[in-house]
């Protein structure tokens, strides 16, 4: 969760928490959520994650890029968008349903009479 990895990575020592502020946001954003099985990132972008590198050298992924390929692969991606919404509320109702269902077994039930 957030929380874990801002403790994790800033502490009440930290001078720079400053700096480490965004690389901690950004794993949350990339991080893959277990009940819908997608990153925050692809969920609000409908594209994955492409990590940019600090150094001036492009990489062999990134030079091999056909940007007419690419334009269409995003048109498909955006007319696929929907089902994979449908993927994800599917996803949600299934834990969802999965949490009711521990919490139901651990509930006593109890009758009063009047």
């Amino acid at each position: 969760s957030l929380g874990e990895g801002i403790k994790a990575r800033l502490d009440e020592r930290s001078k720079n928490w400053m700096e480490k502020l965004p690389h901690v946001l950004w794993a949350h954003c990339t991080m893959i959520n277990s009940s819908n099985g997608d990153t925050l990132f692809s969920l609000t972008y409908r594209t994955k994650v492409v990590i940019l590198v600090e150094i001036g050298m492009p990489t062999l992924r990134i030079a091999e890029v056909d940007l007419v390929q690419n334009d269409k692969a995003l048109g498909i991606n955006l007319d696929l968008l929907e089902e994979k919404k449908e993927q994800a509320a599917i996803r949600e109702a299934k834990s969802k349903a999965k949490m009711e269902k521990y919490y139901n077994s651990k509930v006593r039930s109890a009758s009063f009479i009047p």
